[in-house]
């Protein structure tokens, strides 16, 4: 593990969510009413697959849901990121032709979304919604494809499921923002060549992308993209957008890499001026025992070049070259992230350490050299 050799200024841990204004970006960091913030948490990916949400499936998992936000908030931690469609399973509402009439056939998925999230404020804990999953491709996949791939079903769902959330949920104090896709690498084409620099990937040939197949050209993926974080940031325009990457390698300009995911790119794919994100993620784990030589936790911040704040959005101990939880979390807070967020709090293997990560960090609020102004929290 590298030593500490780059505090990065005063960082806000404890805050009360709903008072003041909401999370933003300043620079490369995260700011809450002028001071800056860590987002120190986990993923609560689901309890039940693709099935928390919507259908009055939240019943049957709220007890589970919200003791997991009381365990967070007794860490010290003060974030939570989830996911909701996933593949298309079970919500939103699919028509027999693929397109979308409504978030879901129960009409309960606005009103679970708000259960929890009021749920989170009372635990001081911000809540990041992840939409779709790219890292599988399971029986119900064709539904999200025709999203991908079709633009008239990808605006239905816009139109009849995604701004509807947007419009309901942006008053609640908890919601921290969208996360559009987990892993989209998952399925990305690697290896094309183009003398456009978005659409060029053959700088991901061998790299491991596309392990669930070879189903879409980077242009689909960021058209995917750009299109839904446009009208969340329309209908909200103070909302943070976010999208999961899995590697490093598709989110840097740098090591002989291109990011895939830089303004110009989305826009350019699809044609939408606000669609662009509020902040990148990546996630990262070892593999037969050893980073990659790219991970977050072998890099500082600075090293990959990017203009918006960086949150290592997945990682755990056991897939961590041997390096300890509390160095995870350590060396996410003081080498230049804006964040971290263990995976995930039903692995009851993992969810111990995590606590125990976000614990090193409770109540951490360190003074960088630089001389700026202490506070309270």
């Amino acid at each position: 593990m590298l030593s500490r050799l780059f505090p990065v200024g005063l960082l806000l841990l404890c805050f009360t969510v709903g008072d003041g204004g909401r999370l933003s970006v300043s620079g490369s960091h995260f700011v809450k009413d002028g001071q800056r913030v860590f987002l120190s948490g986990t993923n609560l990916a689901w309890v039940h697959y693709g099935s928390d949400f919507g259908n009055h499936h939240y019943t049957g998992v709220r007890g589970q849901m919200e003791h997991f936000l009381a365990q967070i908030q007794a860490a010290g931690g003060n974030s939570i990121r989830i996911w909701l469609h996933i593949e298309g399973d079970t919500t939103p509402h699919f028509t027999s032709d693929g397109h979308v009439d409504k978030p879901d056939a129960g009409g309960t998925l606005i009103s679970d979304l708000h259960s929890f999230l009021q749920a989170a404020q009372r635990h001081n804990v911000l809540v990041f919604i992840t939409l779709w999953n790219g890292a599988k491709n399971q029986s119900p996949h064709y539904r999200l494809n025709g999203l991908i791939v079709d633009t008239n079903k990808l605006q239905s769902y816009i139109d009849h499921a995604l701004v509807p959330m947007v419009n309901a949920l942006k008053g609640e104090p908890a919601l921290g923002g969208w996360d559009i896709m987990n892993e989209p690498e998952g399925e990305l084409r690697p290896g094309v060549q183009s003398n456009n620099p978005c659409q060029d990937t053959s700088h991901l040939a061998g790299s491991g992308a596309g392990w669930e197949g070879h189903l879409y050209t980077a242009q689909q993926l960021q058209r995917f993209i750009n299109w839904q974080a446009h009208a969340i940031r329309i209908h909200d325009p103070g909302a943070m957008v976010t999208v999961g990457t899995w590697n490093p390698k598709s989110n840097t300009d740098r090591f002989g890499f291109k990011n895939l995911y830089k303004d110009s790119c989305l826009v350019e794919a699809g044609g939408r001026n606000k669609g662009t994100l509020t902040f990148y993620q990546v996630h990262t784990y070892a593999s037969n025992g050893q980073w990659d030589g790219y991970s977050p936790f072998q890099k500082h911040y600075n090293d990959y070049g990017l203009d918006k704040p960086l949150v290592i959005g997945e990682y755990r101990e056991s897939d961590a070259a041997g390096e300890r939880i509390t160095d995870l979390y350590n060396h996410a807070y003081y080498y230049g992230y804006s964040g971290g967020w263990g995976w995930q709090a039903v692995d009851g293997n993992a969810w111990g350490s995590i606590q125990t990560g976000m614990a090193w960090l409770k109540g951490r609020n360190d003074q960088a050299k630089g001389g700026q102004v202490n506070f309270n929290v």
